[in-house]
């Protein structure tokens, strides 16, 4: 159940940063950085860095060339932490 979640929450962010990219280049209504940063902060960092790679959306801002792998340290390490708990 806690993959399914995880999954999705990537998902989610990978989706928006390319929704994001796409309004960009079409020069029409972005979706907010805060809202970008929020899907990454829910467990979905893995799914911004990859979408921000993918993508090529938002790798000139520091904020989230730093903020989103630092969240997925975080999360990773939160991770390991629930899992070994677990055991």
């Amino acid at each position: 159940m806690m993959l399914a979640a995880w999954t999705a929450a990537n998902l989610v962010c990978f989706t928006l940063m390319g929704i994001d990219k796409r309004r960009a280049v079409r020069g029409r209504r972005r979706i907010r950085e805060r809202t970008l940063f929020l899907s990454a902060a829910l467990f979905g960092a893995l799914g911004g860095v990859i979408g921000m790679q993918v993508f090529r959306h938002k790798t000139k801002h520091r904020s989230f060339c730093i903020g989103f792998p630092a969240l997925l340290t975080v999360q990773t390490a939160l991770i390991l932490i629930i899992c070994g708990l677990r055991r």
